[in-house]
This record gives C-alpha cells, structure tokens and sequence, in this order.
C-alpha cells in the first residue's frame, strides 16, 4: 500500500501536529485572547502519535516527519515522541517558534532530531511584539543559537511579510539569516487565519518579495531543482547564501504534492486547505488492526483534490486555522 491519490501523486512527508496550543498569538493566525483548545481527551497520546506514525513508515512509505502545532515544544511527550520516531529510520525535522529552544535543543537533537524551521517574522523588538503580541524575540533569538549549535541543520527561518507591520523588512532579514547561517524562507500569507480575515489584497505576494530584495541583492535562479519541496531558491549575490519563497497563494505547486497531515486530535487531512478529514482516532481507539487504519488512511488520500483552490470563486477557507491543523 502507498498514499497515492487519484491524480498520480503519492505522499511520502507527513506533518504531525502535537498540539493546536501556541505561546505566541501572531495577528495573522489567531486573535490575541487565543482560542478554544482541543478537550484533552480528544488529543491523541503519545503512544498513539507513535502508532499512526509507525503505521505511516512501516505500511505506506512515509520516508519524512514533521512535527507541528500550534507550538511543538508545549508539548511535554515532545523528546521521546522524537526518539521513538527517529528510531523508525526516518527524516526527522521541527517547525516551532522556538520560545524554549534553547533549552531543549541538545536534548532533540540527542533524541535523533535532524533539522528545525523556526518562524520569525522580524528581527526588530518592536515589530515582532506587534506581531506576536508578546516581547520574546531574545527568546527566538537564543533558541535559533541553541539549534545551530547542536546540529540541528541547515537552520531554516520562515518569514511572513505583512504589509505596514514589517513588509519593508525583507532585506534586513536576508541580511541577518546570511551573517547568522541561517537558511531564510519566505511564505505568502495563506488564508488560514481563525478571523478568516485574508485578504490578497493584503496579503505581500511573491513578486513584491523579489521587487524588495533585488533592490539590495542580485537573485538567481538556483541550479537545484525544486521537486516537491515549496520554496524557490535563489543564490543571493553569487552565492553560497541562497534564499527561498514559498508562494503558495500565487504560484501554487500542488502538482508535485507529498505532503498529508495528522491533527493533534488524530484526522487525515490531504491537504492544507481540505475542508473534510478522515477520523484515525476513533478507529484506533475502537481497537483496529494496524492493517484496517492503514486501509482507512489510503481511501483518505485517495480523495484529494487537484489544488488548493483559492483562485475559484467558490473557494471557502477551512474552518480550522493554522494552529489547529500544522503546517
């Protein structure tokens, strides 16, 4: 069995949300009194995480896993979820915020993590407060130092553009990613805000990200193809520095999609921005065979659509934002 849809495409990179709980409230993803967190007896163990996880390796050919959020590192099972999922042989990454990074960096990359993205927006105190609603970027800060310095690389950074916040940015940040190490990534905004309040009218789109930096940068192309993997990479002034964009509203890649996620509170989605979901949870706690949820877990593939989406008149955000499905 593998999880292949109807269109040829097979998914082999599956994003494994822990939790929708966050300790950031970033404006374009949640408003600042947060939400209404998943029951706890509706999030997935540990143990359960590790079993879906194992069924995706060992029964249909995940060869990645990421761990998402909300924020990963609330998550107290986190190491050993980590330990136990490297310990199946396979590519192991983290996407976080890295507020408390610094202090378990060692400890995940002991546990066979490979690789964090951590999610910065501005490297300016005061414009990532407006952003995040909290005064931590020393905190983001120390743990991208921490992650460096305990192998987990390459360091990637992703970095959203929202206009009048930080949109004039983009060259400041690409400055500080080449002097630090790090690999800097940036992603359209997508429609996947709790306020259902995007707009791309609002949203800092890929053409106006390269405007901004060849104003300082000389971009090319990067010999590397692309394959599945979302950004677009360019040498920046010769090289070896590169950076990428991830325009996912304005030059979708669905096409080469190997991507499926599990939710903290154990649904398939097929994609980001799918508005229905397949239930693993209630089947492994009904006590299924392993073989009857990888069964489950293929017809849920087997469904997705062709895109996104978000050009057709008819496109409807998900009811889940971001922080509830992982990125």
């Amino acid at each position: 069995m593998r999880l292949e849809d109807r269109y040829g495409r097979v998914a082999t990179d599956l994003r494994v949300s822990l939790t929708d709980r966050c300790n950031l409230r970033c404006s374009y993803c949640m408003p600042a009194e947060g939400l209404d967190w998943l029951p706890d007896d509706t999030v997935l163990s540990d143990d359960e995480v590790v079993r879906l996880v194992r069924i995706g390796v060992e029964l249909l050919g995940i060869r990645e896993v990421r761990f998402t959020g909300g924020e990963p590192l609330v998550r107290r099972g986190l190491v050993d979820i980590v330990r136990r999922t490297s310990a199946l042989g396979v590519e192991t990454s983290l996407t976080t915020n890295a507020l408390g990074l610094a202090h378990t960096a060692h400890a995940l990359a002991e546990a066979g993590l490979d690789r964090v993205n951590v999610s910065l927006d501005s490297i300016r105190r005061e414009s990532f407060k407006e952003i995040t609603r909290r005064d931590r970027l020393a905190d983001v800060l120390a743990g991208l130092a921490a992650a460096q310095e305990a192998g987990l690389g390459p360091v990637k950074v992703n970095a959203v553009l929202m206009r009048g916040i930080n949109d004039d940015q983009a060259p400041e940040l690409l400055s500080w990613a080449i002097r630090e190490g790090y690999e800097l990534r940036f992603i359209e905004q997508m429609p996947l805000d709790a306020q259902h309040r995007w707009s791309r009218e609002g949203m800092v789109a890929a053409d106006e990200i390269f405007e901004r930096l060849e104003r300082e940068f000389t971009l090319s192309p990067a010999a590397e193809p692309r394959g599945s993997a979302p950004a677009e990479l360019f040498v920046v002034d010769g090289g070896p520095a590169t950076v990428g964009v991830i325009a996912s509203v304005t030059r979708p890649f669905c096409g080469d999609c190997d991507r499926v996620r599990l939710t903290a509170d154990g649904q398939i989605r097929n994609c980001l921005f799918a508005r229905e979901e397949s239930d693993l949870r209630a089947a492994l706690r009904a006590g299924a065979s392993d073989e009857e949820i990888a069964e489950r877990w293929v017809t849920a593939m087997a469904g997705k659509r062709a895109g996104h989406g978000i050009d057709d008149p008819t496109f409807l955000q998900p009811d889940r934002p971001m922080s509830a499905i992982g990125g």
